[in-house]
């Protein structure tokens, strides 16, 4: 929706490009209002009539961006300039960050050498990607009265990584379960 609305001699007008979080323009309702103008300079309070005239007379919007603050601060900016630079920080954020998955190994009681050196480097390759790794050891009818032979399969398994990684939460008897998470040791600059 875009319009234009003339008032003695001045242009007014709105556009629906704002979202929920911020009010602009006639969508402020304060009586009073703390403004910052364009350069960031304080303009002091006062009514937010004359705030949005004063916006209009330099064609930028009236944009309310602490409206907790008693009186609420508004500033003088080009509304549609703060979205598109707000919309690329956003973006250049999304593109710096990187989700971490945790990958799950499962080992059992009674492992033999060389599943345990299998699983052992499935459990390296997902570290050096990036990811965690969960260690995850289920014991099955009478193995559940020996839960010591699995904190040293856990103790043996860390020993065998413990170059590229580091025990984030130790192994941890929790029903049926014992597990243990491992995260890759940060790279050295």
């Amino acid at each position: 929706m875009f319009c234009l609305r003339i008032k003695e001699n001045v242009f007014w007008r709105c556009l629906t490009i704002s979202s929920k979080e911020l009010q602009i323009n006639e969508e402020i309702r304060d009586r009073e209002v703390r403004v910052i103008g364009p350069d960031g300079a304080q303009m002091g309070v006062m009514s937010s009539q004359k705030a949005l005239e004063m916006a209009f007379a330099q064609n930028l919007d009236l944009v309310k961006i602490a409206p907790q603050a008693t009186p609420p601060v508004c500033k003088i900016i080009d509304y549609g300039k703060f979205r598109f630079e707000q919309a690329k920080r956003e973006k250049e954020a999304r593109k710096n960050q990187r989700v971490v998955d945790i990958k799950e190994v499962r080992l059992s009681l009674n492992i033999d050498t060389h599943d345990f050196e299998t699983k052992a480097g499935h459990a390296m390759r997902f570290l050096k990607e990036g990811n965690k790794v969960k260690v995850s050891i289920r014991f099955r009818g009478r193995e559940m009265g020996h839960p010591e032979q699995g904190y040293e399969v856990m103790k043996r398994f860390a020993a065998a990584l413990e170059e590229v990684a580091n025990v984030e939460k130790p192994a941890k008897l929790e029903g049926r379960n014992m597990l243990m998470f491992l995260a890759a040791k940060p790279a050295k600059s």
